[in-house]
């Protein structure tokens, strides 16, 4: 118990630099000076577990041989994984609810409706995609014929998602209406997502910086918020670039807003709304 309450001693410039390198080596997640506290204490944490009070011990046991492989799935999930909830920006959400109600309309939905949801940490995200496809399938009166692909780097994250049970104040955000019809209240005072939508959610692992590892099918919509702020302006816009191909005719990008405010690309076009960062795949494909 001592051991666990000892306070360690604070990174070094080197030691920062040197675990801020090895951080953005691994995931493409770039780390200002003003994160060293994030760190540190992410670090740090996870060494008082292995009983170890130095930082550089540390460094080579993460970057040696298949245990360090192993160790650092586990430290990169303390750092990486952010705190989410239900429809944490709505606005974007209900661009995709405008997006698919119009190709319903318009009987342009010859197949699947598939969507990714890139970063989705403990799957707040990927769920709250699945409510607003499933209303427009119901209002339709269509069978939900959709699929999402929710991608993370965490796996304990994942897990959490596959779950699918969350505390009452992840739903702050959630409409009374959109919780009794998708949420069942369980008795430790958790909120469970009912199966019809759980059964429509992929969970798997995967790292955004190695777009080769991904999914390789082209999907209607891509959305991936509040990840790549922590890139790099030239590794954005290749991420950008990679998934621009794997849309499909007319499909539809959403990223945080300001998160690529300068990128460009000639296969799509900026969507004109105040509130949301979104973009439209040209309708035919080059040749």
């Amino acid at each position: 118990m001592a051991w666990s309450l000892r306070k360690l001693p604070t990174l070094s410039d080197r030691q920062f630099a040197q675990w801020s390198t090895l951080l953005e080596e691994r995931t493409g997640i770039h780390l200002v000076r003003q994160q060293r506290t994030l760190l540190e204490s992410q670090v740090s944490i996870r060494m008082r577990e292995l009983g170890l009070d130095d930082y550089d011990r540390y460094y080579v046991e993460v970057t040696h041989g298949v245990s360090g492989m192993m160790e650092w799935s586990t430290l990169v999930d303390r750092i990486a994984v952010k705190e989410t909830s239900f429809f944490r920006h709505r606005p974007s959400l209900e661009y995709v609810r405008r997006y698919l109600q119009n190709k319903i309309n318009n009987q342009q939905l010859p197949g699947s409706f598939d969507v990714w949801s890139i970063g989705c940490a403990t799957g707040e995200e990927a769920y709250s995609l699945a409510m607003v496809i499933n209303d427009c399938f119901e209002l339709a009166a269509l069978n939900p014929y959709y699929g999402i692909t929710a991608v993370d780097i965490s796996t304990t994250a994942l897990t959490k998602a596959r779950e699918a049970r969350y505390p009452a104040r992840k739903l702050e955000e959630v409409k009374p209406e959109e919780i009794k019809r998708y949420l069942q209240h369980c008795d430790d005072g958790s909120y469970e997502v009912v199966s019809k939508l759980r059964e429509r959610v992929c969970f798997t692992q995967g790292n955004i910086i190695r777009p080769d590892c991904m999914p390789q099918v082209k999907v209607d919509v891509i959305f991936c918020q509040n990840l790549l702020v922590y890139f790099r302006r030239w590794l954005r816009r290749d991420i950008l670039n990679a998934l621009v191909d794997r849309l499909k005719p007319g499909g539809l990008l959403i990223i945080g807003l300001g998160e690529a405010v300068d990128w460009e690309h000639p296969q799509m076009h900026r969507v004109s709304v105040d509130d949301v960062q979104a973009y439209l795949r040209t309708e035919r494909e080059e040749q």
